[in-house]
């Protein structure tokens, strides 16, 4: 069986060349252009976001993304304090919510992750940037030199994982980093990437 290989680099119609993930679908290019690799600070995004990045494990991001205003209307916005406070009947309630992806464990980790978020003794945003890397030098070329853990998001986990979270391995942390900004992973070529912007 033959695999056709996805572009690295797609110029849109707009004259911008991005990463070929994020060219085709328009929600994907909004997220490659506003979201993916910015750095983001804002705890309740950040707690999102490792919400997200657990649901996501095993599919597509855009099938998360897609989902996203669901996701946020029927876990409060990503408050976690209101999150923390939902029962066994939310969670019934949400497995029967079409709009969203119907999986116990990453329901109950969810919440979970809320109360661990809240049982924290600093704010989530310092915890997770505190694993940030330091920025690379060289932007990557193909999709081949961007990794899929490191050592800074296999030690982010394992903190997470200490402190009562679930669905946070090494790859979904570093999923998370380069969601949030952590890391760059724009390739060289994409008008996103730091060395594009620098030029």
């Amino acid at each position: 069986m033959s695999v056709i290989p996805r572009p690295e680099i797609i110029v849109g119609d707009d004259g911008l060349a991005r990463c070929g993930w994020g060219a085709s679908d328009p929600e994907y290019r909004r997220y490659h252009d506003e979201e993916w690799g910015t750095p983001q600070h804002d705890p309740v995004r950040l707690f999102e976001k490792v919400c997200l990045e657990g649901f996501q494990a095993g599919l597509s991001w855009i099938t998360i993304l897609r989902r996203r205003p669901a996701f946020r209307e029927v876990f409060h916005g990503f408050d976690a304090e209101r999150v923390a406070a939902m029962s066994d009947d939310d969670v019934s309630r949400l497995l029967g919510d079409e709009r969203i992806i119907r999986h116990r464990g990453k329901i109950e980790a969810t919440i979970q992750n809320a109360r661990a978020t809240l049982g924290l003794d600093q704010p989530i945003d310092e915890l997770l940037w505190s694993f940030a890397p330091a920025r690379r030098e060289v932007a990557p070329v193909t999709f081949a030199e961007v990794p899929a853990t490191t050592p800074e998001s296999a030690a982010m986990s394992k903190e997470l994982r200490r402190r009562g979270f679930r669905f946070v391995g090494p790859t979904t942390m570093y999923a998370l980093m380069q969601a949030a900004g952590m890391v760059d992973d724009h390739l060289a070529a994409c008008h996103r990437s730091a060395g594009a912007a620098a030029a």
